[in-house]
């Protein structure tokens, strides 16, 4: 065997969290980015892999960052809970001797409200690609269900000691991205759970799954009911202007459990953009690559099988462009199904109105 075969070898046999160690060494500082609006699993990584560099590379500082806002109640009492202490990204400063981790997501896919710092480092389990030249280790994996998955095995490869605390976030953080039937996981997400669970705070776990919710969140849902329209097998709702943006994913959630629909997909409007989030109860969905499609020239989109999320940025808030947008839409995705549009009729019929106490 030559020195250089050998020396191949060798590198295959290293574990993925010794060659990411590697990669951050000669740096001074890390800094851990995410997607815009972070889900638990973006925190629950972040969290994880400080514990990482701590323990192998103690000293070193580690800022987690936040881009947008964490907004849907689970996340933001994870957060606040377990605590995750974030910075706002732009507050950070990234010189020579930083090193920029992103977790959760890939440069340029349209998930990052800046693409100003390149990172060294790409840890993701999402489908949608992204760029990335220059990138020193990229660990990518779209045949596991989270990221947090990742995170865990990077841990146990060196034997780290983690508290209940990040045990928990970890938890939750694949938890949350594995959930709904059929499951998009693996043997790795499914040990990873076994191993966390007897090491996570169960009380802190119940308080992160159940959150006090706000009244808007109840109105939202009053509206995406009232706006809710059926086209064969898919669901299309209109959720009106959101407090905050997450609460559309919640309602992909809720339509796609109706028992005649395979296909859901929520639209509200945030700030100065049309969010969207797609949700398909069937494995073989493509829902990502579906949703690209449907916003090809309008905006972005990626995601899972089953589970998409996209953005359009629109010209101006008068309800007349907001309208013309959700038609093009809902045909774009109906034509690309294969669905006639003039199937459609609304889910539910006006409800009676009793007398107010």
């Amino acid at each position: 065997m030559t020195a250089e075969t050998d020396s191949g070898a060798t590198l295959a046999r290293q574990y993925r969290s010794e060659r990411l160690l590697k990669t951050l060494a000669p740096f001074s500082k890390v800094v851990v980015v995410s997607h815009v609006n972070p889900d638990p699993d973006a925190l629950a990584s972040m969290l994880g892999l400080r514990a990482l560099i701590q323990h192998a590379q103690p000293g070193k500082p580690v800022i987690m960052t936040v881009d947008g806002m964490i907004a849907r109640a689970e996340n933001r009492t994870m957060a606040e809970s377990v605590p995750i202490p974030l910075v706002r990204v732009s507050e950070v400063t990234i010189d020579a001797g930083t090193a920029v981790i992103m977790v959760d997501t890939q440069p340029h896919t349209g998930r990052r409200a800046s693409e100003a710092a390149m990172p060294q480092v790409v840890i993701d389990h999402h489908e949608t690609g992204g760029v990335l030249t220059g990138v020193l280790f990229r660990d990518l994996r779209p045949n596991l269900g989270a990221t947090s998955t990742m995170v865990t095995g990077y841990l146990l490869e060196q034997n780290v000691t983690i508290s209940p605390r990040i045990a928990t976030a970890l938890l939750y953080g694949i938890e949350s991205e594995v959930a709904g039937y059929p499951r998009e996981a693996g043997p790795l997400d499914d040990g990873a759970l076994v191993w966390l669970y007897p090491r996570a705070d169960k009380d802190l776990l119940a308080k992160i799954r159940n959150p006090k919710l706000p009244q808007s969140h109840f109105a939202t849902f009053q509206h995406a009911l009232a706006n809710a329209f059926l086209y064969r097998d898919v669901v299309v709702s209109w959720c009106g202007e959101v407090t905050q943006p997450d609460i559309i994913a919640e309602l992909a959630d809720f339509f796609v459990r109706f028992d005649q629909v395979n296909w859901a997909i929520a639209i509200g409007h945030f700030e100065s953009m049309l969010k969207m989030s797609v949700r398909v109860s069937l494995l073989g969905g493509h829902s990502g690559e579906v949703l690209r499609e449907v916003v090809e020239g309008l905006g972005t989109a990626g995601g899972h099988d089953k589970r998409a999320g996209g953005a359009i940025l629109l010209p101006d808030a008068r309800p007349e462009t907001i309208d013309t947008m959700l038609k093009t839409i809902r045909h774009r995705l109906l034509t690309r199904l294969g669905i006639d549009e003039q199937q459609g009729r609304r889910l539910l019929e006006a409800s009676p109105v009793i007398q107010a106490p």
